[in-house]
């Protein structure tokens, strides 16, 4: 059975995080999103394990210094709610190599939230921006609509109305 525990990053360098766009899978719940990188934990790995084990495999960099930023609760209703373990990045070894799962490509901070990605990654995108210590972030969807969002236990987002 898949894990429904999941590691998300995005690796940092110069004003950019390495993004990948989703494209090469059917079968995916991100199809043609722009996301960072990361994945489901395998048996016995802590979030640490499966952060630098998905690195690897999806970028060929081996991560050398990263940060525990928050944790999301993603609730779709199409597939198991999800807790992901978001990190940032800033010190990795080696040569970025071709990814099975989409391209990776370097985007600029600024331009990060006029990609295709989760309405909701839009809110952790500013809370990273704004160096928040740490953050827990529920985020409720229907299909691709935000319907909820809940910072540290408060309401955040509700559809028509930002807190």
């Amino acid at each position: 059975m898949r894990s429904n525990l999941t590691t998300l990053c995005y690796i940092e360098k110069d004003d950019s995080y390495l993004m990948l766009h989703r494209v090469k899978k059917e079968k995916d719940i991100n199809k043609d999103k722009w996301i960072g990188v990361g994945g489901h934990f395998e048996a016995d790995e802590s979030p640490e394990d499966c952060l630098l084990r998905e690195a690897w495999e999806e970028t060929g960099l081996t991560l050398t210094s990263w940060k525990l930023r928050g944790v999301i609760t993603f609730i779709t209703g199409i597939v198991e709610t999800e807790y992901m373990f978001l990190y940032t990045a800033d010190g990795y070894d080696g040569t970025l190599k071709e990814c099975d799962e989409g391209t990776l490509e370097w985007v600029e901070k600024s331009r990060v939230c006029d990609l295709p990605i989760w309405e909701g990654d839009k809110i952790f995108f500013r809370l990273l921006e704004e160096n928040r210590a740490f953050f827990s972030l529920k985020l409720r969807y229907d299909g691709d609509r935000l319907v909820e969002a809940v910072l540290d236990g408060s309401l955040l987002y509700l559809p028509g109305l930002v807190l």
